[in-house]
């Protein structure tokens, strides 16, 4: 009989997640939700609604170099409560501001004009296909079971940031901006991934 009839001699499936703790070079995906809210700026159908009523953005991340290389994780990245608070909206804007310090090489603490431009966005499209380091961590799913996801981004003045990062990716996508006469973020995301392209409503430069 065949391999390809009898699978009792195949070696079962194995399944691990990533330690927590590990630092790595991810490339965020954002998934469109469909969902839309011009009083707050939030166009172009990025945002997800929940089924409790919570909007987020949803957020895979992909191990880009090293052990884990091709590893996927998700994470919901906060906008809007259901209940009302703002707490986890403002941990979705530090975790977004923490991506764009990570994935521009901005230190944390840098309030030049250059670093507050690379803080800004357009649009939620300009984070689609960002690439930075960040820290796995763990939490529970739907059912109950463990999950590696990305919580925390890894600033440039972290002592592996440049190991993982790689030195020439902040300089190259400074440099580019200086070229274009642009802020970083929009030079960075003018060749988004085709998954971005097609979204519509996405400006000009993001095409």
């Amino acid at each position: 009989m065949s391999n390809w009839n009898n699978f009792n001699d195949a070696e079962s499936p194995a399944f691990s997640l990533i330690p927590k703790g590990t630092l790595a070079k991810v490339r965020m995906t954002l998934k469109p939700g469909g969902y839309n809210d011009p009083s707050q700026g939030w166009l172009h159908g990025w945002a997800t609604r929940g089924d409790t009523g919570s909007i987020y953005l949803s957020a895979e991340f992909v191990v880009l170099e090293g052990k884990y290389a091709r590893h996927k994780l998700w994470s919901k990245i906060g906008l809007s409560s259901v209940k009302g608070t703002s707490t986890w909206g403002q941990m979705g804007r530090s975790f977004i501001k923490g991506a764009l310090n990570s994935a521009f090489g901005l230190h944390p603490d840098d309030e030049s004009a250059t670093a507050q431009a690379g803080r800004c966005i357009e649009s939620f499209g300009d984070l689609d296909g960002l690439v930075f380091v960040g820290k796995v961590d763990w939490e529970k799913d739907l059912q109950n079971e463990d999950r590696a996801v990305i919580k925390i981004p890894i600033m440039p003045d972290h002592p592996q940031y440049k190991e993982l990062m790689g030195a020439a990716t902040s300089a190259s996508v400074a440099r580019a901006a200086h070229r274009a006469q642009v802020p970083a973020h929009i030079a960075h995301t003018a060749q988004p991934p085709a998954a971005a392209q097609s979204v519509a409503g996405r400006p000009a430069w993001a095409q």
